[in-house]
């Protein structure tokens, strides 16, 4: 079997990391920081047009007629970016959704007990309950209703907004394929963790080759040289297990991969900050923005333990 990127699977993830480059790169990205700015309407219906959200629907039903590994390519750009918002949320919910799929609704996610990401700046609401094991059934609900009883609480990433909501009736039509969403959810966060912690490997390795202590890019010392070696290893090993679950599809692969791709983001994220040394600490670097990410998303759509669960179970 073939698992290389087929051209055109190469062509897709340079066009969306050409696109999120010119409307979203690092000065305006600090921009968008600076200003507080959560979802870009205008950059959220451009990729709306480009098909990002309707990537998985049938061409029938204006979408593109891709698949999952397709839609990991684009949310491992979409980890690289630092890009804010509830893409995975609106991804899902394409089709089912008005409006979403053209970019014109944005979809936020409730998951019972967990926060609520852009609840302020959501269209609609997608919540997830208990089915079967770690499966979730899924319907939309009134999000007016869910936000004016919510209580907006600390987010620990500066781009993601956090609201604190109790389990909402599902006053909506529940939607099709309920039991798929946790699990392909859990698999796109994967792939943006993937795409954190690649970044992270990139901005250390070129950290190390430009500063210079002792007349020597640090780069040449064994430890830092440890270091990036050890990032790459890890974000490999990420990449292999989440372009594998792609493929299959599988619940226990996808647990497996976003348990690989959190611990790779997150201590990748750190390696990074540890090469770049008291630079790192700074809030004018990026790397804080990294980490800060990957620990919130690693306990979105599936926490370790709940992964841990699903792993052991396959092996009873």
């Amino acid at each position: 079997m073939d698992f290389q990127l087929s051209d055109d699977q190469r062509a897709l993830r340079a066009g969306v990391r050409e696109l999120l480059a010119g409307r979203f790169g690092r000065d305006r990205m600090r921009a968008a920081l600076d200003d507080g700015t959560g979802v870009d309407r205008a950059l959220w219906r451009e990729l709306g047009e480009a098909g990002f959200f309707a990537l998985r629907l049938p061409e029938a039903e204006g979408g593109v007629g891709l698949g999952l590994p397709e839609a990991v390519l684009l949310f491992e750009e979409v980890g690289r970016s630092l890009l804010p918002g509830p893409l995975i949320a609106t991804h899902l919910a394409a089709g089912p959704v008005k409006g979403a799929a053209q970019g014109g609704t944005v979809v936020a996610v409730l998951d019972p007990g967990q926060p609520v990401a852009h609840l302020g700046e959501a269209d609609a609401l997608l919540v997830l309950g208990p089915g079967d094991g770690q499966r979730a059934s899924a319907a939309s609900v009134d999000v007016t209703r869910v936000r004016d009883d919510a209580t907006p609480v600390r987010s620990i990433d500066p781009f993601t907004p956090l609201w604190r909501a109790g389990d909402p009736e599902e006053t909506g039509e529940r939607l099709p394929g309920g039991g798929r969403l946790r699990d392909e959810g859990a698999l796109l966060a994967a792939a943006e963790q993937l795409g954190s912690a690649a970044r992270t490997t990139e901005m250390a390795v070129q950290h190390a080759g430009e500063r210079e202590q002792f007349g020597s890019p640090i780069g040449s010392f064994q430890a830092v040289k440890h270091l990036c070696a050890g990032m790459l290893v890890r974000a490999e090993l990420a990449r292999c297990a989440v372009y594998a679950a792609a493929v299959m599809a599988d619940p226990v692969e996808i647990a497996g991969a976003k348990l690989l791709a959190d611990d790779a983001a997150v201590r990748n994220a750190r390696d990074c900050l540890q090469v770049h040394g008291g630079m790192g600490f700074t809030w004018e670097a990026d790397v804080h923005l990294h980490l800060k990410r990957a620990w919130l998303r690693s306990g979105q759509w599936l926490t370790a333990a709940a992964a841990e669960e699903v792993l052991a179970g396959d092996l009873c």
